[in-house]
């Protein structure tokens, strides 16, 4: 295979909180994942933002690519992503500036236009009732780029605010999308754009698709960059993997049924688990979702999507039911494409 024509894969960790271990564990399990997937040549390692949930340890996506960033050599880090909503622009700007300062050249900073979580605790997170009511993520964005590029107008309230730093400290910054909103400000501002085909994977191909038409070239990239995320998951026989994925499913399917605060369930708790009829056609329903199969399988269908979709890179929502089963599966995969002999 052609270097330059070589997908890349990168992976977007949830930091799961796996039954009946410890929230501990699963920041243990994250720092092993991150050096592995930068030993076997994945691109880029992204931490989810989620809040009130048990099951998940992703608050604090800038703190744990320090972390990430810290315990590694090369491989890019990031947020996928800061939930815009839940932050001030200007202490999104000023930790990711510190991050790109400390790691040059390996920050990413992916934007999501959603809270992430319920409206009690957005309200936590906030502390003013007046900003949940409001829907201000365009000048939330604005100012965030403001800072970063230090060219608010004169008469802006914020132009006399000077962070610490330059115009050289400026992370990789993603637009998120799992809809044409996302996609709006991607091409508005000229930004990169990853899409979560996990959660609409029926949109993911024509938005993706629009993103590489509509590009205009900005002070920020001079041509499209995008990324596609997908829940992939494999194993040496497609027989295994199934077994792999079925908690996953399981759990999709119940949250696609109301259910909150699921607990990752074992492989054979899935297997043995009985689907109500509502679960069943959940289940049936996600199934877009999801890319399981043996290696070979799930490597063949990820270039066809990646072609369809006109992107060199798929980010890995990873829902592995535990560590051993993550690790074989992101290594299996890394060594069909070969990932380790490209270029990070």
């Amino acid at each position: 295979m052609n270097t330059a024509n070589r997908l890349k894969l990168s992976i977007l960790d949830f930091v799961h909180i796996y039954k009946g271990t410890a929230a501990t564990k699963s920041l243990q399990d994250m720092t092993e994942m991150v050096q592995f997937a930068e030993q076997w040549g994945f691109n880029r390692y992204w931490f989810t933002e989620h809040h009130n949930t048990t099951t998940l340890m992703g608050t604090s996506p800038d703190l744990l690519s320090l972390h990430a960033a810290a315990h590694t050599k090369s491989i890019r880090v990031g947020s996928g992503g800061i939930m815009l909503p839940n932050h001030s622009p200007l202490k999104v700007m000023e930790n990711f500036t510190l991050l790109e300062g400390l790691y040059p050249g390996r920050i990413d900073l992916g934007i999501g236009r959603a809270s992430g979580t319920d409206g009690r605790t957005m309200l936590a997170l906030l502390r003013s009732r007046e900003l949940m009511e409001v829907n201000d993520f365009p000048e939330q964005l604005d100012n965030l780029l403001s800072f970063f590029e230090r060219n608010f107008k004169e008469n802006h309230p914020f132009s006399h605010i000077n962070p610490p730093g330059d115009k050289s400290m400026v992370p990789d910054m993603f637009m998120l999308g799992s809809s044409e909103g996302g996609l709006h400000f991607a091409l508005e501002k000229g930004l990169g754009f990853v899409f979560a085909a996990h959660l609409a994977p029926q949109l993911a191909i024509p938005m993706l698709r629009a993103y590489h038409s509509g590009f205009k070239p900005s002070s920020y990239l001079s041509e499209p960059q995008s990324m596609l995320t997908t829940i992939v998951i494999t194993a040496e026989t497609e027989e295994e993997a199934k077994y792999i994925a079925g908690p996953a499913e399981l759990m999709w399917a119940q949250m696609s049924t109301g259910t909150r605060n699921l607990t990752f369930p074992t492989p054979e708790e899935a297997k043995n688990h009985t689907y109500t009829p509502h679960e069943e056609l959940a289940r049936e329903r996600n199934k877009e979702r999801f890319v399981i199969g043996s290696v070979g399988q799930v490597a063949e269908q990820l270039q066809q999507i990646a072609k369809a979709s006109l992107v060199d890179e798929i980010m890995i929502a990873d829902f592995y039911p535990n560590q051993e089963s993550r690790k074989k599966g992101h290594e299996l995969l890394a060594k069909e494409l070969n990932l380790s002999q490209g270029e990070q």
